[in-house]
Order: C-alpha cells, then structure tokens, then sequence
C-alpha cells in the first residue's frame, strides 16, 4: 500500500509539473462538447440566392418573394445577365440561382405550363440536394397559391403551372466522394505533419541534445527552417501521393490547373510544418505535443474548414472563428480547383490568407526560439 500510495503521489506531481497535460484531460471533454454541439450541423438555411429575372412582371416578383419568405433563401444578387449567373457561382457570392424565363407571366396568363430553371453550387453534394428539395417545395406552393386565383376571369385548370428545371454545377451526378477527397488534402495534410514535426523536437528536449542547439551558433530561423525542410519533403510528398489516388483510384474529375495545386499545396505544407513547430516549442513530453497537435491542428480541419459540414450552417460567431485555421482557406482551394477549374483571379484571397498565416506563425516560432537561446 505505501509503494501503491508512492506511485499516486509522484505521478500526481508530475500531471501537476505539466500543466498541458492536466488542462487537456480537464478542458478536452468541455471542449469537445461545445465545438461538436455547435458545429455540427445539418440543418441549412440563410441560403444565398441570386435571381435573373428576365420577366420582371408581378409574377415573377411573387415567386421571388416566395422563396425569400420560406425562411431558407436571402437574395443577394439581382443578376442582369447569364454571364453574371456564372460570375455568382464561380465565385461561391451565391449557392443557387433562379433563372425565370422572359414569358413567364404570359404564358401563365395564358393557361399554359412555364418553366424556371434552378441553378445550383454542387460542390456539397448533400447540401446540393436539400437546396433543391428546398426550392422544389417552393415553386410547388407557389403554383398551388396560382391554382387558387381566378386569372383572366377563368380558373387555372393546370396541375402544376410552374415547373422547375433544377440544374447542378461543378458535380453533377451530386458524388460525395467528389467533394468528399478533395476536402481531405486539407484535413491529413493537418493531422500528420503537425505530429511529426513536432515530435522531432520533443524527443531533443527529452534525450537533452536540444541544449547543444542551444548553445550552438545557429541562428534560431536557420535551425527551424533546417526543421521545415525535411518535413516538408515529406508532407509533400504525402500531398503528391493523395492527389494521384484521388484522381486515379476515385476518379475525382479535376478541372483546373495542377500546378497551381502543386504551387498552393506548397504553401499549405510550410504551413502545417510550421504549426507543429510551434506546438514543440511550448511542450515538454510527446504525449503533450501528440495530444496538443490534435487539438489545434487535426480537430479543427475537421469542424471548422468545411470539410464535412457547411461552414454557413454553423452559427455566426463560429463563422468567424473558421478563419483562425488554415485548413479552411486550402479546403477552399482545393474544391474550387478540383470542381470548378477556378483560377487565381478567384482564389487569390485564400491564397494570400495562407500566404500570412504562414509567414506570422514561422516568425512567432522563430521568437520563441531565440527567447530560449537567450
């Protein structure tokens, strides 16, 4: 019992020595429970709709205020042309557009079907479904509001007077492994770098050798780029193997150009490198920097890029706290090169984003380093 009561006590003291590990094993649960109830979502509304309204009659008015008064669609783009149709869709502005056709209040006046065409995003396929079921429920109350009037001193005798003609881009037979494995560049490419970068440096402070770095001449930037490099040979490596099993095994249709994938990809591996870099300079043990890198690095692209779930299904607060993770703006990238064949004239956002991001946390690394070396 006093050896039992011995062992209690020095492994108490060492969780408390590590205050990482105690406030993962507290807070991680806490954690867990607030980012899975909050981001998780798979209900979808404030769906961003643009409309060209190419009849601009009382009708076509009617059926737009219908789908904005569903509670589902907010219009945000009254288009002018189809040019723009594309220019909405290409740019993610807007996940539908509903296209209504020059004669659509005549050839309701004359008793006759008409047809209105939906455009949508199928980049989520899931997504992609539910908004067409969505807007197919409006269009069929509307024509059920329109069998009730009394047009042109007649009853509308038509079952179905307005038609939709739904159309999806970018995928559509609506595959979830289309968007699916793109999606997943972004999360391993977060989950194994980060580990093993950090890892490597963990296991110099446990043996002791860190010290001789120390106390070296190196220059704290040259030490961690001497890091960086050899990792990110090898996640990029990883990220050249993923991207010829996603299009050869799964037959994931790609659009764009590779190389601005590969050159982007390049960008996205500095920075993972980077993060586990920087886990490493503020744990001790690599149970610590295993668990730590989870929690800020694998959790994360998992929740909070878009992978799995919407990021415009979560709510507004969490919206913003997405942009906190790289892995979403290379989500982003990665399904608009892979689905759409944007260029960087769409991207460049995403792209300079990242550019920063990865910029900053090299630079709060290397400063963290010399603060040691000092």
């Amino acid at each position: 019992m006093k050896i039992l009561l011995a062992l209690i006590k020095k492994e108490t003291k060492e969780i408390i020595r590590d205050p990482v590990t105690l406030g993962t094993a507290v807070f991680l649960p806490l954690v867990l429970l607030f980012l899975f109830g909050y981001a998780i979502s798979l209900d979808i509304d404030e769906i961003q709709m643009a409309v060209y309204d190419q009849d601009k009659s009382q009708d076509s008015t009617g059926l737009i205020d219908a789908f904005t008064k569903s509670g589902y669609f907010e219009l945000n783009y009254d288009l002018g042309s189809a040019e723009d149709a594309d220019r909405v869709l290409d740019r993610g502005q807007s996940t539908i557009v509903v296209v209504i056709p020059p004669d659509f209040s005549k050839q309701i006046l004359a008793g006759r079907k008409t047809n209105i065409q939906l455009l949508i995003d199928g980049t989520f396929s899931s997504k992609a479904l539910i908004i067409s079921n969505y807007a197919t429920a409006v269009v069929n109350e509307y024509s059920k509001q329109l069998m009730e009037l009394n047009l042109a001193g007649r009853e509308l005798v038509l079952d179905t007077p307005v038609k939709v003609v739904p159309r999806v881009w970018y995928n559509p037979p609506m595959s979830s492994v289309n968007y699916i494995v793109p999606g997943l560049f972004a999360v391993l490419l977060m989950a194994f770098p980060p580990i093993l970068t950090a890892l490597s440096i963990v296991r110099e402070k446990e043996r002791g050798t860190i010290e001789q770095i120390y106390v070296s001449p190196i220059r704290p930037f040259v030490f961690i780029l001497g890091k960086i490099i050899p990792y990110g040979a090898i996640a990029f490596g990883e990220m050249l193997l993923i991207l010829a099993t996603g299009t050869l095994w799964f037959g994931i249709p790609f659009e764009g150009s590779v190389f601005l994938l590969i050159a982007i990809s390049l960008i996205y591996v500095l920075c993972t490198v980077s993060i586990g870099l920087f886990v490493s300079t503020i744990t001790k043990t690599q149970l610590a920097a295993v668990l730590l890198s989870l929690i800020i690095a694998l959790m994360p692209s998992f929740l909070f890029s878009g992978f799995l779930f919407p990021i415009t299904s979560m709510p507004y607060m969490l919206q913003l706290y997405t942009y906190v993770f790289p892995a979403r703006y290379f989500n982003d990238i990665s399904r608009d090169i892979f689905l759409k064949g944007a260029g960087i004239e769409y991207l460049w956002s995403n792209i300079l984003l990242l550019i920063i991001y990865t910029i900053v946390l090299f630079y709060i690394t290397s400063l963290r380093f010399k603060k040691k070396i000092a």
